[in-house]
């Protein structure tokens, strides 16, 4: 959990305290007060979604290696190998857990590729294969692979993965340093192309 994280959950609680002053004041009569809490609530959640979306649009586009883990918490997937056949990406991936008592997994978890125009393409289904939300006992392990097709020529592929909710969600604009979506520069492993 970064700082931002905090941030965002120490604005998050904040709000509920401003909701129940301003629902309280509103039942002792006092209308004005409890307009006056929501007004300054309004206005420091108009700043904070502002500062969001400044950072979004400042911050370069995170981009992870090949063989570097990208972690959520305690679960983390890596892209070990990528190979190209013709309009076809094979992607082998190890799906770890960096938690040192507690058995996890990633429910929702997604994943896609994604263009320089930002066209997404989804693995293809294949119920053979390993779920990105498969339960990792503490520091294991588990490779998996997912083949996506890529019908155009692109000068620029990524991975991008995620979970829980869709990958733009809410959620990228209210944690400060999330907000990659709104500028198409969302984190991503950069894959090889071979043409």
């Amino acid at each position: 959990m970064t700082i931002l994280d905090l941030l965002f959950l120490g604005c998050f609680l904040l709000s509920l305290i401003a909701f129940v002053a301003a629902a309280y004041a509103a039942i002792r009569g006092r209308v004005s007060q409890a307009f006056l809490i929501l007004g300054v609530w309004l206005a420091c959640a108009i700043l904070y979604l502002a500062v969001s979306a400044s950072v979004a649009y400042a911050a370069p586009q995170r981009v992870i290696a090949i063989d570097t883990p990208w972690c959520f918490d305690d679960w983390c997937l890596t892209v070990k190998n990528v190979q190209h056949a013709d309009m076809n990406y094979n992607v082998d991936l190890l799906i770890s857990s960096e938690a040192k008592r507690v058995t996890q997994r990633a429910k929702g978890a997604w994943i896609y590729l994604r263009d320089e125009n930002d066209r997404h393409y989804k693995p293809f289904d294949d119920p053979g294969e390993v779920p990105l939300d498969v339960l990792l006992q503490p520091g294991e392990s588990v490779a998996a692979q997912r083949r996506f097709h890529v019908p155009v020529k692109v000068h620029e592929l990524g991975l991008v993965t995620g979970h829980p909710g869709p990958p733009c969600g809410l959620m990228s604009l209210v944690i400060i340093g999330n907000g990659g979506c709104l500028f198409h520069k969302q984190t991503m492993i950069r894959l090889p192309l071979e043409y």
